[in-house]
């Protein structure tokens, strides 16, 4: 009851706050964990807190008093997950309570004192809408598209730059799952939201005090073939289980997703090489490049913009082999423009005038998909839409009756026929 006896009534209320924040929770960050427009924010030490706002990297007026108070605020994130952080063992991967992804690292690997990044959860799941009239990040049609192929099995790659939102896109994409399907996501943080009730969440594990224990994506991707999936999502592959998802492609399991980092589909492709081959099973490229061209199926490629902002740049399809290439062709792309006034990029939504190899497959199931949603003319339309979403009537795709289902469609059977090689 005395603290901040003698204070103004608001500068008292200040100071109880703080007090409260620094006893019970993550001192000088609950502020920016509440501002809902901070979307990530990075501790360089005590005294330099940047965050970023609107895609734009700022420098806080927050700080810490002492680089003992940040480590104190480490701990208490990482402690009550059953992880640890100190001399032996100076980073760390955690999450908060929220789900917001964090990563912290101490002396000695962090000369100026510890650092602590927090990419925060969204409050809101973010939809199809909202990256279609919100972000304007795809048009509709090009999200109807990916819709039929979630839905219908297509194996999906989603590759992305760091911060670029592969996960988030992933989330969405995910969303598309027919509910009466068993799924199973494996995650190094559990970030992902599905609404299916089908839905197994496994999650790693680091290793304990002694060094042992230690559970990984390659672990959980392989045991969850035991637990009769019919579709695996994987949050990111970046190791050898790169391998095993793709076997799992192979094997039955179609319309499995995972993401990628990379800068492009072609860079997408030659990652995934690079991380089958951290698997250690001394298979020749060509074996790779096969086992690539015969899972995936698609590639979305999501990069973040010199704005801030966040587009679909490329929808690409993985056609097949070529000779000892693996062969790509382009359905969507995003082509950048300029700047308005505002310093915002100005670009459109185009259709590369070629077909999916697969549209045969879909029609003889009875889903159908106008042939003219890939041509320039229904980009250009589609571009128009999407800045004006209420002049243009929407495209449909699919029947008479809306976009069809299929329980469990047989894979694709790609053609090595045409596209671009990589």
């Amino acid at each position: 009851d005395k603290l901040g006896h003698g204070l103004p009534r608001d500068q008292r209320s200040r100071v109880i706050k703080e007090v409260l924040d620094e006893a019970l929770g993550l001192g000088p960050l609950e502020d920016l964990l509440a501002d809902p427009g901070v979307t990530e924010i990075m501790v360089n030490g005590c005294d330099k807190i940047y965050i970023e706002k609107g895609g734009k990297l700022t420098l806080s007026t927050v700080t810490f008093t002492s680089n003992l108070q940040l480590r104190n605020v480490i701990e208490r994130i990482v402690t009550p997950l059953g992880r640890r952080i100190d001399e032996k063992t100076p980073y760390c991967d955690a999450r908060l309570a929220d789900g917001s992804r964090v990563n912290a690292v101490i002396e000695p690997l962090s000369i100026d004192g510890p650092a602590l990044t927090i990419r925060k959860f969204p409050s809101d799941r973010i939809t199809s809408d909202d990256y279609v009239q919100r972000f304007n990040s795809l048009t509709q049609p090009m999200v109807d598209f990916l819709k039929i192929c979630v839905e219908q099995g297509l194996n999906i790659i989603i590759s992305g730059g760091t911060g670029s939102g592969k996960t988030t896109l992933l989330n969405v994409l995910s969303g598309f799952i027919p509910s009466n399907e068993r799924i199973i996501t494996v995650e190094d943080a559990a970030e992902l939201q599905l609404k299916q009730e089908h839905v197994v969440r496994l999650e790693t594990r680091p290793a304990n005090m002694e060094g042992t224990g230690e559970i990984s994506i390659r672990d959980l991707v392989r045991n969850s073939l035991r637990m009769r999936p019919d579709r695996i999502v994987v949050g990111e592959c970046r190791d050898g289980a790169a391998l095993d998802m793709l076997a799992a492609m192979n094997t039955g399991h179609d319309g499995s997703m995972t993401t990628v980092h990379a800068n492009n589909p072609r860079e997408g492709i030659s990652r995934l090489e690079t991380l089958c081959l951290m698997a250690g099973m001394d298979l020749p490229v060509r074996a790779i490049r096969e086992q690539i061209a015969g899972a995936v199926n698609m590639i979305v490629q999501i990069s973040r913009m010199s704005d801030g902002s966040r587009k679909v740049t490329s929808i690409t399809e993985v056609v097949g082999m070529q000779g000892e290439t693996v062969t790509l062709q382009e359905i969507f792309r995003f082509k950048e423009e300029g700047f308005d006034k505002n310093r915002k990029i100005v670009g459109t939504f185009q259709a590369m005038g070629l077909i999916p190899t697969f549209i045969e497959k879909f029609e003889a199931r009875g889903v159908t998909i106008p042939r003219n949603l890939f041509t320039t003319s229904a980009a250009d339309a589609a571009a128009r839409q999407a800045a004006k979403p209420t002049g243009l009537a929407r495209p449909r795709i699919g029947g008479p009756t809306g976009t069809p289902r299929v329980t469990r469609p047989n894979p694709v059977k790609k053609t090595g026929s045409g596209g671009d090689n990589t």
